[in-house]
C-alpha cells in the first residue's frame, strides 16, 4: 500500500482513530459530510479571499470581519491568499500537484515583507470558541513558508477566531526548522508505519457513538 502525501488533516484524522483514516482516506467508502459550520466557514474563506486579493466587497454577513481583515491588508508586504505549497521528502519546495510532492497544505493568508524579511501566516478560524485551539497546523505552515521563501527568517503566525473575536498567535524564526520537522516527522511515522503493517485499530471515544460516520466499526451505535 502506497503512502500518499500527508496533511495536517490528514495526521489529525489518524490520530483521532487509525480506523476511521483508514476508511475516509484509503477505502473512501465514507466521507465525513458537509455540516452548516463546516459550509459557513468555507464561504468565509472565499469571502475573505476575495476581499484581500481582489477586493471584492464582503456580503453583508461577513461584515463583522471587516476591521480585522482591513487590519490584514493593510500590512506592508505582498499578500498570497490560499496559497498552495508542497514539500519533498527531503524538505525541498515543491508544487502542491507535484509527482514528488510528500506534504501539502493551504495558508488561508500569507504576507511576505521582502524587505525585512518577515513573514505574516494567518488561519481564518468560525469556530464559536478557542477551546480546541492547535497551532500545529501553524508550525507546519511556518516550516513549508520558511522553505518556499527562502529570504524569510522570522514569521509571525495566529489563529484568528472572526467569530468568537479570538487570537491564539506563535512565533518562529528560520532557527525553529529542525525542531518542527523533528516533530512532525514522528507523527508522520507513526502514520507511515500502519501503512506499512496495513493496521487500522480502532481508537474508542465519547464521539464514535452518535458522531463517527464509519458505520463499519464495533464502536459505533448506528451499526
Amino acid at each position: 500500500m502506497s503512502l500518499p502525501p500527508w496533511s495536517f488533516s490528514g495526521i489529525k484524522t489518524f490520530d483521532q482513530c487509525p480506523k476511521k483514516y483508514y476508511h475516509l482516506k484509503i477505502t473512501k467508502e465514507y466521507s465525513d459530510p458537509p455540516t452548516e459550520a463546516t459550509l459557513y466557514g468555507s464561504r468565509f474563506h472565499t469571502a475573505a479571499e476575495e476581499y484581500i486579493r481582489d477586493g471584492t466587497a464582503l456580503p453583508p454577513y461577513f461584515e463583522y470581519a471587516k476591521g480585522v481583515l482591513d487590519s490584514l491588508n493593510n500590512m506592508e508586504g505582498t499578500k498570497y491568499c490560499e496559497y498552495e505549497m508542497g514539500l519533498t521528502q527531503d524538505i525541498q519546495p515543491c508544487g502542491f500537484k507535484d509527482a514528488n510532492v510528500w506534504w501539502r497544505g493551504i495558508a488561508d493568508l500569507i504576507i511576505i515583507n521582502h524587505t525585512t524579511g518577515e513573514a505574516r501566516v494567518v488561519d481564518y478560524k468560525t469556530s464559536k470558541s478557542t477551546r480546541y485551539a492547535d497551532t500545529g497546523q501553524l508550525e507546519l505552515m511556518a516550516l513549508a513558508t520558511f522553505k518556499h521563501f527562502p529570504e524569510v527568517k522570522k514569521i509571525r503566525a495566529g489563529l484568528i477566531f472572526v467569530v468568537c473575536k479570538g487570537f491564539i498567535k506563535a512565533s518562529y524564526t528560520v532557527d525553529d526548522v529542525p525542531e518542527i520537522l523533528s516533530k512532525w516527522t514522528a507523527e508522520h511515522d507513526k502514520l507511515k508505519a500502519a501503512y506499512e503493517n496495513n493496521v487500522w485499530n480502532p481508537r474508542p471515544s465519547g464521539l464514535c457513538r452518535n458522531h463517527c460516520v464509519v458505520l463499519d466499526c464495533a464502536h459505533n451505535g448506528r451499526n
